[in-house]
């Protein structure tokens, strides 16, 4: 399948411990507060950060006119939908399960790729996909009677999931000639744009100060998600093949149900342990070098 590189092994394994632990904090920081307007909060904040990486590494922001098009649309699947659905999702949701959810995106990602795009996927590609799947299905175990209460987040949090899916694929298949960082900026600029305008039209009567754990859970969000994470994602994903990407951060829904459990006293059953077992095999499936055969030397 895939052989990571050291450097993409250490943006995969910092990807995760973020990403992971984010989500019980997510949810500390919408629990009373308007979440449009948290995410609108996080991303002013987060964009500076990671202009200034942009500076510090020397990376050039500008993007020539003939690929503004194709950068609204790779913002508009990557971004826009999954960061105004899935905020929404994560308030009625809870923490972990709106992780679960939000993870079903390989499971698309991989029918849209195959259907779609053409990907010929190996038998141990369509394993790891199996594998994603039954451990989702098992850590939404004992939530289905809660779910099934709260349909409109359920549905949030996999439509967030598919369009997420779909930008992964185009995001993969872009030739633009265009460091990633610089998209990656760009796309968060635009995104901060669409944020602020659904956060002024739907909750501006909804607006009050912040507390203490919003403001910490909005400054997590800035400096580490969108200064670091949005940004190891977009080049995980540009890096490495479409399934490869998006099963290998598989284990960022788990983490993000363990720590939910830890941090927000969430209950954990067998199904969960059992999910991280499948999970680890799912991300086995496409990361784990394939034996090489060695030819029969010739007389």
């Amino acid at each position: 399948m895939h052989k990571l590189s050291p450097r993409q092994w250490t943006v995969l394994v910092l990807l995760t411990l973020v990403w992971g632990v984010n989500w019980p904090i997510m949810k500390i920081g919408v629990t009373g507060f308007p979440p449009l307007t948290f995410r609108a909060l996080c991303m002013w904040l987060g964009t500076p950060v990671l202009a200034l990486v942009l500076v510090v590494q020397r990376v050039p922001f500008r993007i020539g006119r003939a690929h503004w098009r194709e950068l609204l649309l790779l913002a508009t699947f990557n971004m826009f939908f999954w960061h105004g659905l899935i905020i929404v999702a994560v308030q009625s949701l809870s923490s972990g399960r709106a992780a679960i959810l939000g993870y079903t995106m390989p499971m698309f990602s991989a029918v849209l790729g195959a259907l779609v795009f053409g990907d010929q996927l190996a038998k141990r590609a369509w394993g790891g996909v199996a594998a994603a799947s039954l451990g989702v299905v098992l850590l939404l175990w004992h939530e289905l009677s809660n779910l099934s209460g709260k349909p409109v987040g359920v549905l949030l949090a996999l439509g967030a999931a598919s369009t997420w899916a779909l930008g992964t694929q185009l995001l993969r298949r872009t030739k633009m000639p265009v460091p990633t960082l610089a998209i990656s900026f760009w796309m968060a600029f635009m995104t901060t744009g669409v944020m602020t305008v659904l956060a002024v039209f739907l909750e501006r009567d909804q607006w009050h100060a912040p507390s203490d754990a919003t403001w910490g859970s909005i400054a997590f969000n800035a400096v580490l998600v969108f200064g670091f994470a949005q940004a190891a994602w977009f080049y995980l994903a540009r890096s490495l093949p479409p399934v490869a990407s998006t099963l290998s951060v598989m284990l960022i829904p788990v983490l993000g149900v363990f720590s939910g459990a830890v941090g927000l006293g969430e209950v954990l059953h067998w199904q969960d342990w059992a999910a991280v077992g499948l999970m680890m095999l799912s991300i086995a499936a496409v990361l784990w070098p394939k034996r090489q055969t060695v030819s029969p030397a010739r007389s």
